[in-house]
């Protein structure tokens, strides 16, 4: 079994991927967030820190790219298949209002003749390998059909299928029923996506689905990074690779943003899902959720690491 990380917008940054990296090692892929193609064609400064090759080392890497144009898709793809990368993501799936108000993202899913036309431009212009991350559609499953006869047509390297519909955002239940009806219809290679958070949920899956030999994970990591490493049949997280963990990112961030207040916003983000690994930490949590300062902050999460026992994972 092949596993993935799922991009996260404003959390599995690259500072966040070097640090996971160093401490949970395993994980087959990193995806990153998406960049969005800038009409003048030139990466930002921030998508450049993110898609730096040096950023990125050690560790496979694959961007995902959110756009609408399908010039503006080839010309970023092969500007990252230049930087070194060996796959280049398709964003499908972004449920954001924003997002599909301007038919990106999973908005590209209400039109598959023009996605169709997106897909037989990019295709015959990329230099290398694409995957795409996709829903069902937008309102019913029943949508899927035709997308996955405009999929069949194109040689995509991956099709990593988040059965949801965008009305669904991340609500459960995902629909498992329509992914068994994709393993049926589709013959390219398959990746499953969507409420994964646990070892039994990945082994339940492939009992349910044998054939699918590659699974993304994104929530169920942020909550358990050692994840990764239990389904494989490694140790659950000790409370010293999480502190250790925990402190690389908090400084890395400190660095890089030269902000207290935007460090503790983006760690605030990480306890909101790393919190339930502890056994009775709602009150630190709430401290850590009302905290304004590093004062604030780091005395919170000094207590949570030195007086709550793991909640150890499954």
């Amino acid at each position: 079994m092949e596993y993935y990380f799922a991009p996260m917008e404003g959390v599995t940054g690259a500072l966040y991927r070097q640090a996971h990296h160093q401490f949970f090692q395993g994980m087959d892929a990193y995806y990153m967030p998406f960049l969005t193609p800038t009409r003048d064609r030139v990466f930002t400064p921030r998508d450049l820190r993110e898609t730096a090759p040096e950023h990125n080392r050690g560790f496979r890497a694959v961007p995902q790219l959110l756009t609408r144009d399908a010039g503006d898709f080839c010309w970023a793809a092969n500007a990252l298949f230049d930087m070194g990368y060996d796959e280049v993501n398709l964003n499908l799936g972004c449920p954001s209002g924003t997002v599909v108000a301007k038919g990106k993202g999973a908005g590209m899913l209400a039109d598959p003749v023009a996605l169709d036309a997106f897909l037989d431009r990019s295709f015959s212009q990329v230099k290398g390998p694409v995957s795409v991350k996709t829903r069902l559609g937008l309102e019913s499953p029943e949508e899927f059909g035709p997308l996955l006869e405009v999929f069949a047509r194109y040689p995509i390297s991956l099709l990593i299928v988040h059965p949801r519909v965008r009305s669904d955002f991340y609500r459960q239940p995902v629909r498992r029923e329509a992914f068994a009806r994709t393993i049926k219809e589709y013959t390219g290679p398959l990746c499953y996506n969507g409420g994964l958070n646990s070892v039994q949920d990945c082994a339940a899956l492939s009992r349910e689905f044998p054939t699918v030999t590659r699974l993304m994970l994104g929530r169920g990591l942020l909550r358990n990074p050692a994840l990764i490493r239990q389904a494989k049949g490694g140790a659950a997280p000790e409370p010293g690779e999480l502190r250790a963990f925990h402190d690389q990112l908090y400084h890395s961030y400190l660095e890089a943003f030269h902000s207290v207040r935007n460090t503790v916003y983006h760690m605030k983000e990480l306890w909101s899902y790393m919190g339930s690994l502890f056994q009775g930490s709602e009150k630190l949590l709430k401290q850590i959720r009302k905290a304004q300062d590093a004062s604030a902050y780091e005395s919170a999460t000094e207590q949570i690491f030195r007086t709550l026992p793991l909640a150890v994972p499954q």
